[in-house]
């Protein structure tokens, strides 16, 4: 730890704790996406009411729902038949991926990269969530790789006001160290910010922790699993991560020496749901 990180740390963590630090707002247009969606008494005619009004999120449904990835002959040209190929919650899905990933913008290229970086494990983590849960869970598939995709948040408005301290962007180690430690608490003040349920609330400020071991398996443990399997023979941290000591594999049914990414059940659903995400 240097002076500038410390400095910088006690400035976010007073700011959080006095409610002064600048949580990023999710757009209008994926509140409305996912309130429709989860109401029980919307239709599709709703919710393409919705994206409709959004020029961006109207073109990026009718090229995923063009992409080889949906195995379909017949071209779509409008919404509303975009949204009736994909069904509702996996529009929800993407509408919060592709504002989320808007939102991974910066002012400086050390930034720009370190955001890139953050939103290309955050789809991968989601997609490696989404198989896992739809194959070794009866949770949710697609709130699993909501869970994924949000889990990391909280580094954003981090990274964001580290534009502020130049030293401490040339120092990776340091800037690294302030992640680790705020990222969580962070992470659960903005999904609370957004309404989002407490499950994915406890996914933002659970998922580093290695020892976490409630009652039922949920997204928590998801997340735990695949995070930790996305970064499998790299040089992070949670690389070196002594596996027979994380609940979360065993509470999956799964062996800590298993890699799900080439798991003949699980390596193409992951890597077509990634895909997916980065259209």
């Amino acid at each position: 730890m240097t002076d500038i990180s410390r400095q910088f740390y006690d400035e976010l963590l007073a700011d959080l704790e006095h409610n002064r630090l600048v949580l990023p707002t999710l757009p209008e247009v994926a509140l409305k996406v996912r309130d429709v969606v989860d109401d029980p008494d919307s239709s599709i005619g709703d919710l393409v009411k919705i994206i409709v009004s959004d020029p961006a999120l109207s073109a990026r449904l009718i090229q995923v729902a063009n992409s080889p990835l949906m195995r379909a002959g017949r071209q779509i040209e409008s919404v509303d038949a975009a949204v009736s190929r994909l069904g509702m919650r996996i529009v929800r899905d993407l509408a919060t991926s592709m504002v989320m990933q808007q939102m991974f913008q910066a002012t400086s290229d050390v930034t720009d990269q370190r955001l890139r970086q953050l939103w290309e494990h955050s789809t991968e983590v989601a997609a490696i969530c989404h198989a896992l849960a739809g194959q070794f869970t009866k949770l949710n598939p697609e709130q699993a790789l909501l869970a994924g995709l949000v889990h990391d948040i909280g580094a954003m408005p981090i990274l964001t006001k580290a534009e502020d301290f130049p030293e401490l962007l040339q120092n990776e180690k340091a800037l690294d160290w302030v992640i680790k430690e705020l990222h969580p608490r962070i992470g659960g003040a903005i999904l609370r910010s957004w309404n989002f349920p407490p499950d994915l609330v406890d996914v933002a400020e659970q998922h580093e922790n290695m020892g976490y071991n409630s009652a039922a398996t949920d997204f928590v443990d998801v997340v735990i699993v695949a995070n930790l399997q996305s970064y499998l023979g790299g040089d992070h941290p949670l690389a070196q991560q002594d596996l027979t000591k994380v609940p979360a594999f065993a509470k999956l049914g799964l062996s800590p020496d298993v890699n799900v990414i080439e798991m003949e059940e699980t390596a193409d659903a992951i890597r077509e749901t990634q895909q997916l995400l980065s259209i």
